[in-house]
């Protein structure tokens, strides 16, 4: 790394811990809605501050939907900017409105852009950090690269601290790495309870970088109503009523009704 590099690197540095003394305790935690997570969390995630997500090929979908929901969370009233890569689009699809509306997020309130590279779009997040009527930002990478570094992450923290605007980074088919983020998560699936129909967005979620806290894994599900995070939820299977024509049932009969169901 040359000089120039590295005393920009020490200069942002600097500029972050200066602000860093005063905003832990100014900047607004918002609550995920998952009790223990929240817990470790010292309430919540915190705003106008640097947050990753990572995930393999496979899982791109459970990712997408988390990401969602925390941006949700974190730009509460205000417009979501979500920023691809174009080659994500290209593995992953487009984004579905009607998708998204099912998970309770009102797509009137998302901004859509397309980046050529990961270069691109990193500057794309840089600028609109400096708009303060945005409520969260989401740059979505694909794959390794090496323009997300050290002075990147760097410029990303600083510019969310300065506005106040949340900074998330989707990683697919990336390895976690160091940077200046608040917290990161590494993000798959996990299987929905047996109900009939379609259930609620169940998730595998394993924090592993929380710079002021405890580390942790949890399984949360997704609550489309109340938008919120969540215990996932059992569901047992109905159970036929008794005819009414059939008054004794013996504790053997309902110990089988039971199993059943």
């Amino acid at each position: 790394m040359d000089g120039a590099r590295l005393g920009m690197l020490a200069r942002l540095q600097g500029e972050i811990d200066r602000l860093e003394s005063g905003t832990a305790e100014t900047l607004r935690r918002v609550p995920l809605g998952h009790d223990g997570v929240d817990a470790v969390l010292h309430g919540g995630l915190m705003q106008g501050a640097l947050h990753e997500v990572f995930c393999d090929g496979r899982h791109a979908s459970a990712a997408t939907g988390f990401i969602a929901g925390v941006a949700q969370l974190l730009a509460e009233a205000r417009y979501l900017l979500w920023i691809r890569q174009d080659f994500s689009a290209r593995e992953n699809g487009e984004l579905a409105m009607a998708g998204l509306a099912e998970l309770g997020f009102d797509p009137r309130r998302l901004v859509m852009v397309r980046a050529h590279d990961a270069d691109s779009a990193l500057r794309a997040s840089a600028d609109a950090l400096a708009c303060s009527g945005l409520g969260a930002v989401i740059t979505e990478l694909w794959g390794e690269t090496r323009a997300f570094d050290a002075v990147a992450s760097r410029k990303l923290t600083l510019a969310a601290q300065q506005s106040g605007v949340s900074a998330l980074m989707l990683r697919i088919a990336a390895a976690p790495q160091a940077s200046t983020a608040e917290t990161r998560w590494v993000v798959r699936a996990a299987h929905s309870p047996p109900i009939e129909g379609w259930g609620a967005p169940v998730l595998d979620t394993s924090l592993v970088r929380n710079r002021r806290g405890q580390t942790g894994r949890w399984i949360m599900e997704w609550n489309c109503d109340a938008c919120r995070f969540r215990e996932p939820q059992t569901h047992s299977r109905p159970v036929a009523a008794e005819a009414v024509d059939r008054p004794g049932r013996t504790s053997v009969a309902v110990s089988e009704q039971r199993l059943a169901g």
